[in-house]
């Protein structure tokens, strides 16, 4: 239908509106359907006509950047059962954020479960998802076709069928159980790649790295990318290589964090050396002293003042400022040793308190032991039960009720839902919402059990991350 014939219709339909006739106004095609009745018959043959022309012909054409999207690809593990996707909505609704939303997630999936892609879905720059949602970010990132299987292993022959995520993940099976493979697949192929995407690659190599990866990493101080050259320099430096000469001059980054720390000495019998922040007159200087320790190397400050990267952690003054020691948790976690983070995390947390919340900018480095060593710790201590809530690459579903039960997590919680104050109550919330993640199924339901007996309501929206939790017990 033209333009015309468009117009002449919306006039048609304001005579019906108002109530008057319309066959004059009809194209010459449709009077003759209409003229062999009456005039009452006419307008209900022409309205007829009209109504399927507006179905038909008026009907808004597809864009011509519409593209037809293949299938969602059916993931590894089983859709979560319909009985419980309420449960799953509302637990997601309460999720504040993305962070707290990928919890959710994460707990369904160590159940064996994936969700509705109508309750949830990954965007295309999703990297923090389990692995089992790959092929639907890579649906979300707009590729086509279907190339790729999950029972093919990626090598440079099919390296291009391979889609991004999907290929992110294959990389990092590989590089645990096969490192010297995935290296010379990153090696080959990564550098064809955009800087974007090599990062994401070179990033991998936190897995199994050791020495035999010294010789590639080296080699990326020529990348074109600065984001590259920085994470290989890091990586460097946790198998112990130096990123910058020693004995630099004030230009140098290293001597010029090591002008912002005081070297000491304590004991009187036998003389400790010690480190410590040193007092700053300006917030130029901190804000600097901050970009040193976020650029710096754990091995080369260590070695600016002559020691070893463990007797500088050991040698260095906790609490003194509590800004910089997250400053230097942070470095150690980025260019530490994995022998240097493990006795930082083991002789914070045997100090306990304060200091050992420290650990938990060490979290994704330590390995599941010393992670539920530390959960334990800060349940026992009620005063930093908030804490929780910051830790970060810790398993899901593993905390009993006995480690709930061997402290004053519980009093405290109960305590807080029965008193009115609203901010220890906001805390509490909170708390819930971290246990919903980290305990069992039994431990789930016993703390529901528990806190409602205190007076919480068993609707509260805090309590819906439990609620899944308990549910996933069984099939």
């Amino acid at each position: 239908m033209n333009e015309i014939e468009q117009t002449g219709l919306a006039t048609m339909r304001d005579c019906w509106i108002t109530g008057g006739t319309s066959f004059d106004l009809a194209p010459a095609a449709w009077k003759d359907i209409a003229a062999g009745a009456n005039p009452d018959e006419r307008e209900r043959r022409l309205l007829a006509i009209a109504a399927q022309a507006l179905e038909i012909a008026l009907r808004p054409a597809a864009p011509k950047t519409l593209k037809r999207r293949p299938p969602l690809p059916e993931l590894a593990l089983p859709m979560l059962p319909e009985r419980l996707r309420p449960i799953l909505r509302a637990a997601l609704k309460h999720a504040a954020d993305a962070r707290a939303k990928s919890r959710v997630v994460a707990l369904v999936a160590s159940r064996g479960f994936v969700l509705h892609p109508m309750d949830w879905m990954p965007a295309a720059s999703d990297q923090t998802s389990p692995d089992v949602y790959a092929p639907w970010i890579d649906w979300q990132a707009g590729v086509d076709g279907e190339k790729h299987t999950d029972r093919e292993q990626l090598t440079a022959q099919n390296w291009d069928d391979f889609y991004p995520a999907a290929r992110r993940s294959a990389l990092s099976d590989l590089r645990r159980t096969a490192p010297a493979v995935a290296r010379e697949l990153i090696e080959t192929k990564g550098s064809s790649e955009p800087a974007e995407i090599r990062l994401t690659l070179i990033a991998l190599m936190h897995f199994g790295l050791g020495p035999d990866d010294v010789p590639f990493l080296k080699s990326l101080s020529a990348d074109r990318s600065g984001k590259v050259r920085e994470l290989a320099g890091r990586l460097l430096a946790r198998l112990g290589q130096h990123g910058q000469p020693g004995d630099g001059g004030p230009e140098n980054p290293t001597a010029e964090l090591a002008a912002f720390i005081t070297e000491g000495k304590s004991g009187f019998i036998r003389r400790r050396t010690t480190y410590s922040p040193a007092k700053l007159k300006s917030p130029a200087q901190e804000r600097r002293r901050a970009e040193l320790f976020e650029t710096c190397n754990l091995v080369d400050l260590a070695a600016r003042f002559g020691v070893t990267e463990p007797d500088f952690i050991g040698a260095w003054q906790f609490g003194a400022d509590n800004n910089v020691d997250i400053l230097v948790a942070r470095m150690v976690a980025a260019s530490g040793s994995d022998a240097s983070v493990t006795h930082m995390a083991d002789t914070l947390v045997a100090e306990g308190g304060k200091p050992a919340l420290f650990v938990l900018h060490l979290m994704p480095r330590l390995d599941s032991r010393r992670q539920r060593v530390l959960i334990r710790l800060i349940l026992k201590d009620t005063q930093y039960l908030g804490a929780l809530s910051l830790a970060e690459g810790i398993e899901a579903g593993w905390l009993d009720w006995a480690d709930l039960t061997n402290g004053e997590t519980l009093p405290a919680l109960r305590a807080a839902v029965a008193g009115n104050d609203d901010a220890v109550k906001r805390g509490a919330d909170q708390l819930l919402e971290a246990l919903g993640f980290l305990v069992t199924a039994a431990a789930a339901e016993k703390l529901i059990g528990d806190v409602v007996a205190a007076g919480m309501a068993p609707s509260a929206p805090s309590l819906g991350l439990l609620r899944l939790n308990a549910s996933l017990s069984g099939p």
